[in-house]
């Protein structure tokens, strides 16, 4: 059964999440992992003049492409974080929107070059509502690109997720998690014509990977 998402409810923990992480003095960067000067950068996109991000969080990302000439949006579920980044990046010719990911991709006119989520909503949205969706914003031959943590083990499709651990208001989203080769086909289903799933191993050892998910038109 599909995973009821209740978008009131996750706008509240991600407009807290907003309050708690954005920081105003935080340069743009962009980087695919959770490690500070590890792995790919956004030359994984292609030569995009036009750029998405799903799920857009502190903006950086997003800060990044525009500084280096991509006409590049962010769409986040937030408003007081699309407030803050619209306030923030407003030199660098970014655009911030507002809206829930499935419903803005279903209505939206707009078409990109490249569709992207740095631990964003392709890890938080039913991939098989999303997928298709992104297949029909891309322009011939654009990129979706997006990274996660890879799946523990024995532990895959939608799962619930606390904020802020286990005490306090009741307040969870879900994320989703499958195999890499279980990624690959769902993407293949929407209408990508090619798919590749790999999980970068992280700079020292035993400690958690990235899951870097890459489709092309």
């Amino acid at each position: 059964m599909p995973v009821p998402h209740d978008i009131t409810a996750e706008t509240e923990l991600w407009n807290s999440y907003a309050e708690s992480a954005f920081d105003p003095d935080a340069g743009p960067v962009f980087r695919w992992t959770q490690y500070k000067d590890h792995g790919p950068g956004p030359e994984l996109l292609g030569d995009p003049a036009t750029a998405l991000e799903i799920g857009c969080g502190t903006g950086r990302a997003v800060a990044h492409l525009a500084g280096h000439g991509v006409r590049a949006t962010g769409l986040d579920l937030s408003p007081v974080m699309v407030k803050k980044l619209t306030e923030r990046w407003a030199t660098t010719g970014a655009t911030f929107v507002q809206g829930e990911v499935l419903g803005h991709l279903a209505v939206a006119a707009d078409t990109y070059d490249a569709i992207y989520s740095v631990f964003g909503c392709a890890w938080f949205a039913d991939p098989g509502r999303l997928f298709p969706l992104v297949r029909a914003r891309l322009a011939p031959g654009g990129r979706f690109v997006f990274s996660q943590p890879p799946a523990i083990p024995g532990a895959y499709g939608p799962q619930g997720m606390y904020k802020g651990g286990f005490a306090g208001p009741s307040m969870f989203t879900y994320r989703y998690s499958f195999r890499p080769q279980v990624w690959e086909r769902l993407l293949l289903r929407a209408g990508f014509e090619t798919a590749e799933a790999t999980v970068l191993d992280p700079p020292d050892p035993g400690h958690i990977g990235t899951l870097i998910v890459t489709a092309h038109t």
